[in-house]
């Protein structure tokens, strides 16, 4: 059989949305996304329609050995068609887990193939954020596969980069120094032999910027950076990492920060750079910049997307202000960096708050309907706002969060891409970021609780199981909901399609895998799983670092107890010890 990769000509069939969209990598989901546009559109997928979507249900349940980390658990699935394994030729997904290890699952049945324990060579330091939700210290990029040379990229927690047999989970490439040790880095991307993520934060002192490793000769790869900011905060924060278009442009909206471009200071900034060399191409700086930074509205909340449109280079872009950007790749913001091709009124977020989940998170995603329109669907937390476009489909209330779906059309009078408003969902607690295949909208409600505000513990109370639900691509009707099948929530994943089947993951570090058939779920637990940190309710608090302080309070309690004890029996042997000494001195 054929290797698959993402070379440049089969990137190319990939990501360009024709009408009659080319196979690709039949049944693969490499990467965050789907492709290194972050598309979110499995434009190969035919085994799921709005005609059986409605039948879906949970296939298998399978918790794996990772204990979560705050908020932190499982990274989001990638999947792998037609790989060799010691069980012989088996569809694979991978994920991985906070804990530092890696998980390899039979996609059918929900099995354990292999698992890989990637070993730290540095300990991570303490203060600042380290430690916290922010900077975790454990895996927290998305992998990625190459099916060409049959290797699952991971950047483990002390910021090596390994390679990993596909099949079996042996190293095969690495461990090499890739980012800071304990770095808050994003999804991995992988166009043409080079891998490339994004880096925010300043976690483990790893400095703001991109990140790329060519890793064609594995003998002597080769490393480049581009930093995008002197402050260690304004690095690409959106999950999906670097978004790589086939124009040969990296982008990526950036948080808080500097601001100068003279300077080389990109906060606040949707960047554009060039794959060739790694350097800055363009920008776009919205006019409302100085206003985003002082209301924490930064440009980094979600991760856009790259499409093509009329032989249009499109970036579609939007974050916590609640409103979408759509920018030329060829001229990012026309002669002043500031002026968008068209920007949609505020979806969201009147209250302008920055940390309660409203506006739009998580990221973008598009595809191509049969009749070769173009569409873009965005996740939208929050109140739908009072000055918003009015939807000609509406599917109900909802007041915590929505999908909401735009045809791209051309304006009559310019030409350039405008978004119609064509329908908005149901109530979202809160929502994702979606992923489409054939005519589906699949996305969870994840239900966390998004809350920033006050002591982290709270973000343990009231959460909801995440639940997976499926819409008709075309109008937001539901298709299938799952009711209570999730166990717990889940916080900054994303789904994956292959084959006919969705993955996801939840706090408690179980994967699912739902299809159409079977309705009864097979649930498989590895004989060596720990308890998995995290609430079992929505009133309980976190038993990862949120509550170490109770934690080490009992510890403190049962320390005291056991040295009571031993200095106890340490006293009575030593009295024990002096009176036998005094029997022996005794006179007969």
């Amino acid at each position: 059989m054929a290797k698959k990769t993402f070379s440049a000509r089969s990137f190319i069939l990939c990501i360009v949305l024709t009408n009659a969209a080319l196979p690709c990598a039949a049944g693969d989901w490499l990467t965050y996304g789907h492709d290194p546009a972050r598309s979110g559109w499995a434009s190969d997928e035919k085994k799921i329609s709005p005609a059986n979507a409605g039948s879906m249900g949970v296939q298998w349940k399978t918790h794996v050995d990772n204990a979560s980390f705050s908020l932190s658990a499982l990274t989001a699935p990638v999947v792998s068609t037609q790989v060799k394994t010691s069980a012989g030729v088996r569809s694979v997904i991978y994920v991985a887990g906070s804990g530092g290890s890696v998980f390899a699952l039979d996609a059918v049945s929900g099995e354990e193939l292999w698992h890989k324990a990637l070993r730290s060579m540095a300990a991570p330091r303490k203060g600042g954020f380290q430690g916290t939700f922010l900077c975790p210290n454990g895996i927290t990029a998305t992998p990625v596969i190459d099916n060409e040379s049959n290797t699952l990229y991971v950047i483990a927690p002390d910021g090596s980069l390994n390679g990993l047999d596909l099949g079996s989970g042996k190293v095969t490439f690495g461990p090499v120094p890739y980012v800071s040790p304990f770095a808050k880095s994003w999804s991995l991307n992988l166009v043409n032999g080079v891998l490339y993520t994004t880096v925010s934060l300043g976690c483990g002192n790893g400095r703001a910027g991109v990140y790329a490793a060519d890793v064609r000769d594995p003998r002597r790869p080769a490393f480049r950076q581009l930093m995008l900011s002197g402050a260690y905060t304004a690095g690409i924060w959106g999950r999906g990492g670097a978004v790589i278009g086939e124009d040969g442009r990296l982008y990526g909206g950036t948080a808080d920060g500097d601001t100068d471009p003279d300077k080389g200071d990109y906060s606040n900034t949707v960047i554009a750079a060039s794959l060739h060399d790694l350097s800055i191409a363009d920008y776009f700086l919205p006019a409302s910049w100085k206003y985003l930074k002082k209301a924490d509205l930064d440009v980094g909340s979600a991760s856009p997307v790259w499409l093509k449109w009329k032989n249009r280079n499109i970036v579609a872009h939007g974050f916590k202000e609640g409103v979408v950007y759509l920018l030329d790749g060829e001229s990012m913001g026309g002669r002043d960096h500031g002026t968008p091709l068209y920007a949609t009124p505020r979806l969201a977020n009147d209250q302008e708050q920055c940390c309660d989940g409203s506006g739009i998170w998580g990221g973008l995603a598009s595809s191509r309907d049969a009749k070769g329109d173009t569409w873009l669907y965005v996740p939208v937390g929050g109140r739908p706002s009072a000055h918003g476009p009015a939807f000609p489909v509406t599917n109900g209330a909802n007041p915590h969060g929505s999908i909401v779906a735009f045809r791209m059309v051309a304006d009559p009078a310019t030409q350039k891409p405008v978004l119609q408003p064509a329908w908005v969902s149901g109530d979202f607690n809160f929502p994702d970021p979606p992923v489409i295949a054939n005519g589906v909208l699949f996305a969870l409600s994840n239900g966390e609780n998004p809350n920033q505000r006050g002591d982290e513990s709270k973000r343990f109370l009231n959460t909801r199981p995440a639940i997976l639900r499926a819409l008709d691509a075309a109008t937001g009707r539901e298709l299938y909901n799952s009711g209570n099948a999730i166990s717990t929530w889940v916080h900054f994943s994303a789904l994956a399609i292959a084959d006919g089947m969705v993955f996801a993951v939840d706090h408690d570090s179980n994967v699912y895998g739902f299809g159409t058939g079977r309705t009864t779920p097979i649930t498989t637990t590895v004989s060596r799983v720990h308890p998995v940190s995290g609430p079992r309710n929505q009133d309980e608090l976190s038993t990862s670092w949120i509550g170490r302080a109770e934690r080490d309070n009992e510890y403190l309690r049962t320390w005291v107890l056991r040295a009571g004890a031993t200095l106890a029996l340490v006293l009575f042997v030593a009295f024990a010890g002096t009176w036998a000494g005094s029997r022996e001195e005794r006179p007969l």
